[in-house]
C-alpha cells in the first residue's frame, strides 16, 4: 500500500472522502513539513506515517463540520494545523492562519506559494493584538488545535467570532476533563454557549481526540430571528 492509499484508507475510516489529487497535495505538504523540520522545529513527530495520521488526518476530522465557503481563523496554527489541511481539502475556504512564531509563519507562507493556495493568509501576529484592534466579529469559524487552555481560547476568540459563527476547540484525551473543570468557572461561559462535544479515535494509533463546539450567546436585548 502506497502513502496515497494509506491516507485514503485512514480518512475513509473516519468517514472523510477525498479526491486523489487532494491526497497527493496533502502528502506533498507533509513532505515539505518534514524537510523544513530538519532545521526549524515545526513538529516533534518525525515519522512520515505518523505525520499522516496525527497531523493530517487529525486536522481533517473537522471537515464534516465546516461549510466550504466559510471565513476561517486558525488560532495558534504552528506548522499550519489544522488550517492548511482544511484549505487543501476545502479549497473555497478563506483561511487566516495566525501564530506568534515568525519561522512557523514563514513556513506556512512558503507552503501556500508552493501549493498555490489562494485565499490563505498566514500572519505573524499575537492573537491578543488581533483581538483588540482588527477585524472584530468577522470569522464564521474559529479553530484551535492543542493551542491553549479552554478559558484562554474562549477569551481570545470572543471578539473575533461572527455572531452566528462557531468555535471548535480541538483537544487530546484530556479535553473532557478540561471541559468539566472549566464549565462552571465564573465568567468563562458568559459570552459563549456550549453546543456539543465529539469524541473520536484516530484510525491507527487509536489516540483519543475531543472536539468541543461553541457558539456566541445572543444578548437578551437583541431580538432573535
Amino acid at each position: 500500500m502506497n502513502e496515497v492509499e494509506l491516507l485514503e484508507k485512514m480518512l475513509h475510516e473516519m468517514a472523510i472522502p477525498a479526491e486523489r489529487q487532494k491526497l497527493k497535495t496533502l502528502i506533498r505538504f507533509r513532505d515539505e513539513l518534514l524537510r523544513w523540520n530538519r532545521k526549524i522545529n515545526l513538529t516533534a513527530i518525525r515519522c512520515p506515517e505518523e505525520v499522516l495520521e496525527k497531523h493530517l488526518v487529525d486536522s481533517l476530522t473537522l471537515t464534516p463540520f465546516i461549510f466550504p465557503d466559510s471565513r476561517l481563523l486558525d488560532m495558534g496554527s504552528g506548522g499550519g494545523f489544522p488550517g492548511i489541511p482544511l484549505k487543501i481539502m476545502l479549497p473555497s475556504l478563506k483561511v487566516c492562519s495566525v501564530d506568534a512564531a515568525g519561522k512557523k509563519i514563514a513556513f506556512q507562507k512558503h507552503v501556500a506559494r508552493l501549493l498555490l493556495l489562494k485565499d490563505f493568509d498566514a500572519r505573524h501576529e499575537r492573537l491578543e493584538d488581533m483581538a483588540h484592534f482588527r477585524e472584530k466579529a468577522s470569522y464564521d469559524v474559529i479553530v484551535t488545535r492543542a493551542f491553549a487552555s479552554l478559558p484562554e481560547i474562549l477569551a481570545l476568540a470572543e471578539p473575533l467570532l461572527a455572531t452566528q459563527g462557531q468555535l471548535i476547540a480541538m483537544k487530546g484525551a484530556e479535553g473532557v476533563r478540561e471541559w468539566e473543570e472549566t464549565k462552571n468557572m465564573p465568567g468563562v461561559m458568559q459570552r459563549f454557549g456550549f453546543r456539543h462535544m465529539e469524541i473520536l479515535s484516530l484510525p491507527i494509533s487509536k489516540a483519543r481526540r475531543v472536539l468541543m463546539f461553541f457558539s456566541k450567546k445572543i444578548p437578551d436585548n437583541v431580538k432573535k430571528t
